[in-house]
């Protein structure tokens, strides 16, 4: 059972857990949803006896469950040092979002008996912070529908970790939306000169061939690409023989719809060019 791939889902109330499974469900994983902290252990033990016929397993744990905070670290640790390999996938999403989605479902938070929604969640996130820290792979999920968020997810885990190229996540943002909670690497790309403040692009976005023209009619951008693709020629076999299994990053300019578009479209192509798999998300670009 040691060398079976488990994967635990954990994250805040309404960040997308139970989509996560069905997804993972989908590629293959024995899936169980809301298994008791306690009962982890001795799952894992009765896996073994059938070892061979499960080769992957994905588990929601969180706090609907009462003792899932005062055990949950505890056993996991006391699983990894038996030598298991269990990989924690923390879901998280914005307040804004969250409170959508409760109000939207009408579903009550599991915190909510004495609290509004909106403490609840403050109350949750502060909760879960050192589990959230323990997570080998975190995503935000504020700006993914149900379907966008089965594909990342499924993208992450059909891999084995070993013997395949590392995962690119590439992500543009806007600074005045806050930096994404996932980014292994940040690249801040608004000392570019702005297309927002030309009046006949101001409509449009970096997908759109006169703004990439626009971006690249400048000798400064053409340097930071170079600049930033040999980095990355550089940075990315490191990576990989440091055995990591994704890499996400995020390049940001003020409001995430124009500079950051444009680079993390041609960064995307760079790494598509040399046969990685890649992920390409444009967080904010549909904001006004």
């Amino acid at each position: 059972m040691k060398n079976i791939r488990v994967v635990i889902i954990t994250g805040l109330s309404g960040s997308g857990k139970s989509t996560a499974l069905r997804a993972l469900e989908d590629i293959g994983f024995f899936c169980v949803d809301n298994l008791p902290v306690l009962l982890l252990p001795k799952f894992l033990d009765i896996q073994a006896d059938v070892s061979g016929e499960i080769s992957k397993v994905a588990l929601v744990m969180d706090l609907r469950e009462k003792s899932f905070l005062e055990k949950f670290v505890q056993t996991i640790l006391k699983l990894q040092r038996k030598k298991y390999n269990i990989e924690i996938l923390f879901l998280d999403a914005s307040e804004e979002a969250l409170l959508r989605r409760f109000s939207e479902t009408r579903r009550s938070h599991p915190l909510s008996e004495k609290r509004t929604v909106l403490e609840s969640i403050k109350v949750e996130r502060e909760q879960l912070a050192q589990i959230k820290e323990m997570a080998h792979n975190i995503i935000d999920t504020s700006f993914f529908n149900v379907h966008e968020l089965k594909e990342i997810v499924q993208t992450h885990y059909l891999h084995p970790l070993e013997g395949k190229k590392l995962i690119i996540n590439i992500t543009s943002f806007g600074y005045r939306y806050g930096l994404p909670p996932d980014a292994d690497i940040v690249f801040d790309v608004r000392f570019l000169p702005n297309p927002y403040f030309v009046k006949d692009l101001q409509n449009y976005n970096g997908n759109d061939q006169s703004v990439d023209q626009f971006v690249f009619k400048w000798d400064e951008t053409k340097q930071f690409l170079s600049e930033l693709l040999n980095m990355m020629s550089f940075l990315i076999p490191l990576f990989e023989k440091e055995g990591k299994a994704y890499l996400t990053i995020s390049i940001g300019c003020t409001g995430g719809k124009h500079r950051s578009v444009v680079i993390a479209n041609h960064l995307a192509d760079f790494f598509l060019e040399k046969k990685y798999t890649v992920n390409l998300n444009h967080r904010d670009i549909r904001r006004s």
